[in-house]
């Protein structure tokens, strides 16, 4: 007996920064295997898996970069998509103390995690408004609330784009464009990966993370890019400037007790 299938329409053609790996990546493949034209942004190359496939278009080029978002809107005004999304999931992170942070590490941060965004929104807000149909989610961080130590550069950057997308969706809310803020928690890819390898002990660091998670584990990238395709689509139009926080239910409770403390369960 097959179970029960609620459907809902995505964007034409879909605008995914940070394509070439983690979270941005793992949405370009749903997107694709969707039937969604796919527009992959990144400094890197496409993965194999992507440009094999013929409704995928790869745009390498620095996402802080005005030159990179005048190739991608050339490309949108070719295609003619009826409809069009953004998702922007492209972001760095530098493990280091507020002491330690280099002018090369603040710049680096805003550059890709601010400007990156902004730009971004700034070149496809006017071509969704045109077609009076366009959906945004902008991806912020579970950090943009909660601080977590060593992070408070990315931190800061991803509390600047959840306002960022706050004040477009408010901004634009009656020329047909939806902005919504995604805040993931940690998952198994690039970002949490590179915290992850920073470590002194790295299996300790990911039995502990994992314990806090009231799971038990850490979420796959994948999970949260069906969060991003929630936004994206016709299931979310009741909400303008709302944030899903993907997190595996981190953030719920205070603290998350395993039984380990001693505590009653």
């Amino acid at each position: 007996m097959t179970s029960p299938v609620v459907q809902f329409s995505l964007p034409q053609t879909v605008v995914v920064t940070g394509a070439s790996s983690g979270l941005g990546h793992e949405l370009c493949r749903l997107l694709l295997q969707n039937g969604v034209a796919t527009v992959g942004v990144d400094v890197a190359g496409a993965q194999e898996n992507l440009s094999s496939h013929a409704a995928y278009t790869h745009i390498a080029g620095d996402v802080g970069a005005q030159a990179t978002w005048d190739k991608v809107v050339d490309h949108l005004r070719t295609e003619n998509a009826s409809s069009l999304g953004l998702v922007t999931s492209a972001a760095i992170l530098d493990v280091c103390d507020v002491t330690e942070v280099t002018a090369d590490i603040l710049a680096r941060a805003m550059h890709v995690n601010i400007t990156g965004t902004v730009l971004a929104m700034k070149s496809l807000v006017p071509l969704m408004v045109e077609k009076k149909n366009g959906a945004i989610v902008a991806v912020a961080s579970v950090n943009a609330t909660l601080a977590e130590q060593q992070l408070a550069i990315y931190n800061a950057t991803k509390a600047a784009v959840r306002q960022l997308a706050r004040t477009v969706a408010v901004d634009h809310a009656r020329d047909g464009v939806r902005t919504n803020v995604l805040s993931p928690g940690p998952m198994l890819a690039g970002l949490f990966k590179r915290h992850l390898e920073s470590a002194t002990d790295s299996k300790q660091f990911l039995a502990t993370r994992s314990a806090r998670q009231p799971e038990g584990r850490i979420l796959e990238a994948a999970e949260v890019a069906q969060s991003a395709m929630f936004l994206l689509s016709s299931g979310a139009t009741a909400l303008r400037g709302a944030e899903i926080v993907a997190d595996g239910g981190l953030t719920t409770s205070f603290d998350y007790r395993t039984g380990a403390e001693g505590a009653s369960v």
